[in-house]
């Protein structure tokens, strides 16, 4: 058990056993859209935005398998009526005030030319891995500071495609959105404040990565959560 920024307590687990599908191996670099040439601008409502674009990371399979190899995974666990739960996915975030490089090199490039375009720093990157069909994310907004009145979260998913669904925060009818194979997703405007987002379970499905790049996390996003051990491909 190591303790990571802001007092966090994780057990890392390298190499997830996850299953490989074969369309997730390919000899290409990845490649970014530089222009947004797909970028599509779509209103939630008056104050809430989300840009999509579609296939925005080409030749994302070598990212797939490079990520997975490269970064030290953990799994985050958090007290809830009176007992510890799993989050059912692994992650493995990257902060830029830890001096550590962003790596692979690729999603260093992605942040930087994101930033440019939002015009704003992305300070931190979560990567947060599905391994299948039962690893999720219930609903919630991202913690970001409250001095952020409209905060920019950006999301690159890489694998095989997820429902993501947008639902007005509290509940109403969600906006769904299939993302996975080079996907980007920007949440813009009110959207972290007024809206809440999920990745629901399946039944079935391939592994997938999505990396969020965020600015002005909230230190006490963290507060209270600690990984207990577990074994790589253990879904607790």
């Amino acid at each position: 058990m190591i303790c990571g920024l802001y007092g966090v307590e994780t057990n890392v687990t390298p190499q997830p056993d996850i299953i490989w599908q074969p369309s997730l191996f390919g000899d290409e670099d990845p490649a970014i859209d530089r222009a947004f040439t797909k970028l599509e601008r779509i209103q939630l409502d008056e104050q809430s935005w989300v840009d999509h674009a579609p296939g925005w990371l080409s030749s994302a399979d070598k990212l797939f398998h490079e990520i997975v190899e490269s970064r030290e995974w953990s799994q985050r666990s958090r007290h809830m009526y009176d007992r510890e739960v799993l989050e059912p996915r692994l992650t493995s975030p990257w902060f830029l005030d830890s001096g550590e490089p962003l790596e692979p090199v690729i999603v260093e490039e992605m942040r930087l030319v994101l930033s440019a375009r939002y015009e704003l720093e992305f300070d931190s990157v979560g990567f947060n891995l599905y391994r299948d069909g039962r690893d999720s994310v219930a609903w919630h907004g991202d913690r970001i500071r409250k001095e952020i009145e409209q905060p920019i979260v950006v999301l690159v998913s890489i694998g095989e495609p997820r429902r993501f669904l947008l639902r007005p925060r509290g509940g109403g009818k969600s906006t769904v959105f299939k993302l996975g194979d080079g996907d980007l997703l920007v949440t813009g405007g009110m959207t972290q404040r007024s809206w809440e987002h999920s990745v629901p379970k399946v039944k079935k499905a391939g592994p997938r990565i999505s990396l969020a790049f965020r600015h002005g996390m909230d230190p006490k996003a963290y507060a209270g959560k600690k990984v207990t051990p577990v074994s790589p491909g253990s879904h607790g």
